[in-house]
């Protein structure tokens, strides 16, 4: 195979994992009713004047299945680490006894868990629509490859190998969203 069409297919692939990435870690964010440390990954504190990963200022664990414990490395951080909280609008009403802050995550209703299965699935949908544009820039490269003289059929090979690597990604797309999906709805 032309090693021209061997690198578009490579390209595509490695975007394809990324693609699956970011959707596992978009998935991760839509929180399932149990508590996780990963619910406050993206929250910024201010850390003297700088917006600063709330991981870097503070351990936070899981005490139970629905209760969060943020320590800080420094007391002084106590009220801009609730502060953040709040501020990120997720629905958690953060504790502070002077120490350490408690959060106890709600337990989801019905409606809510059907909420949060459409922000999955609406996530999944925008990961397929990255595998597809990927598919469509790939097939674009190929194109050009044949306009600069690699032959038709090398080009079609090339072509059912994006498709099949397209087809591949979708499906562990579909595998991701009906785990998050029972995650969600198992009460």
């Amino acid at each position: 195979m032309n090693e021209d069409i061997q690198f578009i297919l490579d390209d595509a692939k490695e975007q394809m994992e990324k693609a699956l990435l970011h959707l596992e870690a978009e998935l991760i964010k839509v929180r399932a009713g149990k508590a996780s440390p990963s619910m406050l990954e993206g929250i910024l504190v201010d850390y003297y004047g700088s917006k600063t990963p709330m991981q870097q200022v503070a351990n936070i664990n899981t005490a139970d299945a629905r209760t969060l414990v943020i320590q800080p490395w420094e007391k002084g951080m106590l009220t801009p680490i609730e502060k953040a909280i709040m501020a990120a609008n997720l629905g958690l009403n953060p504790q502070n006894d002077g120490v350490l802050i408690r959060i106890l995550v709600p337990a989801l209703t019905e409606d809510r868990r059907k909420d949060l299965v459409k922000k999955a699935k609406s996530e999944a949908e925008a990961g397929k629509v990255s595998l597809r544009t990927i598919r469509k820039e790939a097939n674009e490269a190929l194109k050009k490859l044949q306009k600069d003289g690699v032959p038709e059929d090398e080009i079609k090979e090339g072509e059912a190998k994006v498709q099949l690597l397209t087809d591949a990604h979708v499906i562990k797309c579909d595998k991701h969203l009906e785990v998050k999906e029972k995650e969600i709805m198992t009460v």
